[in-house]
């Protein structure tokens, strides 16, 4: 997909070639194997959803010599396993196993919420299934150790302060110079990463293609797609290897298997460090070997390791006192970049944006209303970061017209389709935030825009605040990617070049097996994808929704992404 540069400053309409991409896909020769060395560390979680258990696992799969030298964790891959308590230990005994790939700037534990709803309710129905949240290679370079210590200031004082945690300090958010590795991490690394780790957990390749079912979210369904068409052997008459062969079955949420962008759409700041796409396949990769282009995604504001990391100190605060007045956006550092971000997600109008008054500092707010109004569909103006969490309370609220104002019968692609709001008493009350299963209660204001329109109601609130907290701060792997491959987004801008063309060697493989996709209503392909698909739709739900709703919903009903997919399992291939 064409990602042609705008003026810098404004943003993006129609660019999913960012938030969904795959990269390029060498089928020549096999890849580095699993060495044998292999980890399993049970993970203690607070999730109300009980019987399913949760590990982290490790296992080592050296990248080849050619990528120069990395972090010594960077040579082993990850995933977090979760399984039913009453069901087998060894995943070669499982029922079905799901393998999920992430979305862009998304982690292992974005998926949190959805495996653990997933296998209960498969167990519900007498089926032991394991659900496999994979990590990409590049999350090894995340530190995680002041999350870690449940303790916001603490986190804070270790990332931006320079002080330890148990005797480490924290190395610094990397910089370019050091990420060289980086730059081979397309599409090829990232299937040729998912192949070795599917040979090195269940070594039987008739098991992997009577038990496995492959999929994603977002960039995963496309990175499935490329899967599916890939050779690993590099004999293409020879197709035990073959990625499809792999896979019982595809899942695709709030995307489509496919290789193919044409009918995605996301949005990210027209300031990201994306590389300009009218240089020659040849150039762009000499650019990132020499690191004269960036070779990690990121923005000025919102979309960087340092900023990506607040995100997960504001779900410790969110997670441990919700209803709490935080203490966390006056604690913060003073630096351009929290600034700006600030004034982005925080501002009422283009005043406020410019002036930085008021800031975010000036209102009282609980924990729960800091990680609302971080990711809550009337608050974030990036689409593809929008949950579906709730509302503010406890005080007057008013319409957040920047960057763009409410109104209208669809707002653009980048912002969805939520009205957005802001408290609007600085120096006032305490603004509480309402988790999604008390928005429509009697007790309710039901806020409205000031053209009259609701901000929301209960059929549109699907995702526990508490638990998208739970999933920030808890899990050993992280919800977000901080160090995403350029790489990805040049290959496969570049998909009718011949380097690229020439990578999906079995294209019959997309279609080689059932396919499930289920999309959110209010997300980023909502009324896009071909009927013939037969997509379930997930009324009311926002991108990150299929991730992190709750497990019983407004109307009383069953999650419908966990139940789409037990069911997917349950069916005979």
């Amino acid at each position: 997909m064409d990602m042609n540069r705008r003026t810098r400053g404004k943003w993006r309409g129609a660019a999913l070639a960012v938030l969904l991409t795959a990269g390029t896909l060498t089928a020549a020769a096999p890849g580095a194997r699993a060495d044998g060395g292999r980890t399993e560390t049970p993970v203690a979680s607070t999730s109300p959803v009980t019987g399913v258990t949760e590990s982290v696992v490790r296992v080592r799969v050296p990248l080849p010599e050619s990528a120069g030298p990395r972090p010594a964790a960077c040579d082993w891959l990850s995933y977090l396993r979760y399984r039913s308590a009453d069901g087998p230990a060894a995943s070669s005994d499982a029922d079905r196993i799901l393998v999920a790939q992430p979305g862009i700037l998304e982690g292992a534990g974005a998926f949190d919420s959805v495996a653990r709803n997933t296998v209960a309710r498969a167990a519900e129905q007498g089926l032991h299934i394991e659900f496999w949240a994979l990590d990409r290679r590049s999350n090894c370079l995340e530190d995680r150790t002041g999350i870690a210590s449940g303790d916001q200031h603490t986190a804070v004082d270790y990332y931006y302060r320079g002080k330890q945690v148990d005797g480490r300090t924290f190395a610094g958010f990397a910089g370019n110079e050091k990420l060289g590795w980086m730059a081979k991490l397309g599409i090829e690394q990232t299937v040729r990463d998912q192949y070795d780790l599917l040979t090195a957990e269940l070594p039987d390749q008739t098991q992997r293609k009577a038990k496995v079912l492959c999929g994603g979210h977002s960039l995963g369904g496309v990175i499935t797609g490329y899967f599916a068409a890939a050779d690993f052997d590099g004999d293409r008459a020879t197709t035990a290897d073959a990625g499809y062969n792999q896979c019982a079955g595809y899942f695709a949420l709030d995307t489509t298997v496919s290789t193919s962008l044409a009918d995605l759409s996301g949005s990210l700041p027209d300031d990201t460090n994306l590389p300009d796409i009218g240089l020659g396949y040849g150039v762009v990769q000499a650019g990132l070997d020499s690191g004269v282009l960036p070779r990690t995604l990121s923005a000025p504001v919102l979309l960087n390791p340092e900023t990506m990391t607040l995100l997960g100190i504001a779900g410790m605060g969110a997670l441990k006192a919700p209803d709490a007045e935080a203490s966390l956006p006056r604690y913060l550092p003073s630096n351009l970049n929290i600034e700006a971000t600030h004034r982005v997600l925080f501002s009422k109008d283009t005043a406020a944006f410019l002036t930085g008054k008021p800031a975010v500092k000036d209102f009282r707010l609980t924990n729960g209303a800091v990680l609302g109004a971080l990711l809550d569909d009337n608050s974030v103006p990036l689409a593809f970061l929008q949950t579906s969490v709730g509302f503010f309370d406890g005080g007057p609220i008013a319409d957040k017209s920047f960057p763009v104002a409410n109104g209208g019968a669809q707002q653009p692609g980048p912002y969805g389709t939520a009205y957005k709001a802001i408290p609007d008493r600085p120096q006032g009350p305490l603004y509480t935030w309402r988790n999604y299963d008390r928005v429509g209660d009697p007790d309710d204001p039901g806020h409205r825009s000031a053209d009259g329109t609701p901000f929301t109601g209960a059929g549109e609130e699907v995702t526990d605040v508490r638990q998208l907290a739970r999933s920030l701060a808890e899990q050993p792997l992280d919800f977000t990617e901080q160090y995403f491959p350029t790489k990805l987004v040049t290959d496969i801008q570049m998909s009718t070049s011949p380097q690229v063309k020439k990578l999906v060697v079995h294209p019959g493989g997309l279609k080689a097996n059932p396919v499930l996709t289920v999309l959110a209503g209010e997300g980023l392909l909502a009324g896009r994808v071909a009927p013939e698909l037969h997509p379930v739709i997930a009324d009311g739900y926002q991108h990150l929704d299929v991730l992190t709703a709750a497990p019983t919903q407004n109307n009383g009903r069953p999650e419908p992404v966990s139940t789409s997919l037990a069911a997917f399992a349950h069916s005979p291939r």
